[in-house]
């Protein structure tokens, strides 16, 4: 459907599903429970920065029956992840007037819990927030933070001179060598970590070393949050690890002539998030008693090349694991869950999916704005798109393109609510 086509069908959807205020509240629609989910992007669609969006609230009073419990299952799924999984919960909690639980919470970095295989290994940690709690959070029992191996070889770090050591350090001992860095998104000085990360890298874990033969495949790198840009207060977009790691991609190659290669790409759009998602979703319906499976999963997003993206993905995975085919729609492998990911994460009891569907929708409150009854053509507007998508995702047109497109999430609410005969 093109865009245009989309819009215009939500918004008829919209007209029809009545007046705008909330609804009568009570646990299930008709006594049935509820056959379907949410999963709710946070920036750009309930806050824009510190500030959450009127719509935001609204919706949200249609989620909840009267006494607060939850009518619908909910998770919230962002790029976010400089910051603990507590206090994401506690921020949605003041933002939205509701109780929300860490356990409905998806950070970006959150799926990494399932790499076990890198647990026990002396990992270099990039970003910023708690970097280190999050990393040990997620079961990382050994964590070296940029700052500790920028203290450890004060002479890697040069760009600011007022940093630069006024005397020659004394050699550096005892500090343990690194075998893989993750990188859980941008950092605050980005000229220290782009050059301390590829310093470790090209010296196979001890920057110390000399420089020898560059060593290729280099170090495990595990990388959070693929978002080029993203939606604060400013007027326009900002900024996004995608960016950083773009940066870091690019010096790389041109240092080495190789590709930055990733051992797993964690966050929207990749489909381990999505099914970690899942998982989530199917746990909170067990947890109140809902027997009815969950069928149908809607995605509610700003930012067509991760949300739209991701959705659409994971709609296309859905498909394929009922017809138990190879999944489709991707350059490279690191966003798929593995068998052992699964087994990890006791998803391997799921095999027989119950979700059937992952619905994309989009809202116009953040990187995505339309101009009055949108394009007109989808193909026109898709191919002459600049894709902000990462490097290892290959641009297709179709998996950008939104399901429906709404104005706003109370609007994505009344949308699906209508799709689902829900009232």
């Amino acid at each position: 459907m093109a865009l245009g086509g989309c819009l215009r069908a939500g918004r008829g959807l919209l007209r029809a599903a009545g007046p705008r205020g909330p609804p009568a509240r009570r646990g299930c629609a008709g006594g049935r429970p509820p056959a379907f989910g949410f999963l709710f992007d946070v920036d750009g669609v309930l806050v824009r920065g510190s500030q959450p969006l009127p719509a935001a609230r609204q919706a949200f009073r249609r989620l909840a029956d009267s006494s607060g419990r939850p009518r619908v299952p909910v998770v919230f799924l962002t790029n976010a992840g400089n910051c603990l999984r507590s206090a994401k919960a506690q921020e949605l909690s003041q933002a939205l007037g509701l109780q929300v639980s860490p356990e409905q919470v998806i950070l970006s970095h959150s799926p990494l819990r399932l790499f076990s295989q890198f647990h026990q290994k002396c990992m270099l940690v990039a970003g910023q927030g708690p970097v280190e709690e999050n990393a040990q959070n997620l079961g990382f029992k050994h964590v070296v933070t940029i700052e500790a191996l920028r203290k450890a070889y004060p002479l890697l770090d040069m760009v600011d001179q007022s940093r630069r050591p006024k005397e020659l350090p004394p050699p550096t001992t005892g500090f343990p060598i690194i075998e893989g860095v993750i990188l859980f998104g941008e950092p605050v000085r980005w000229e220290t970590s782009l050059q301390l990360i590829i310093d470790v890298l090209l010296s196979n874990g001890n920057p110390g070393a000399e420089l020898q033969d560059v060593p290729y495949p280099h170090l495990p790198v595990l990388a959070c949050n693929m978002d080029l840009l993203w939606m604060a207060e400013a007027k326009m977009p900002r900024f996004g690890h995608g960016t950083f790691l773009l940066c870091l991609e690019t010096i790389y190659k041109k240092v080495t002539g190789q590709e930055l290669k990733y051992e797993a790409l964690i966050g929207k759009p990749s489909t381990v998030t999505y099914r970690y998602a899942e998982y989530l979703i199917k746990q909170q319906a067990e947890k109140q008693g809902w027997k009815s499976p969950i069928r149908r999963l809607y995605a509610v997003g700003d930012n067509p090349m991760s949300d739209v993206y991701g959705a659409n993905l994971y709609n296309n995975y859905l498909k394929s694991a009922h017809q138990n085919q190879v999944q489709a729609g991707v350059k490279k492998s690191p966003q798929a869950a593995s068998p052992q990911t699964e087994d990890h994460l006791e998803l391997r009891k799921d095999c027989n999916n119950s979700v059937e569907s992952c619905k994309s929708i989009l809202v116009c409150t953040g990187v995505y704005r339309h101009n009055a009854d949108g394009p007109s053509n989808t193909k026109e507007c898709t191919t002459e798109t600049v894709f902000h998508g990462h490097r290892d995702f290959c641009f297709d047109p179709s998996l950008v393109e939104a399901s429906y497109i709404v104005q706003d999430v109370n609007d994505a609410v009344q949308l699906a609510f209508k799709k689902e005969n829900w009232s």
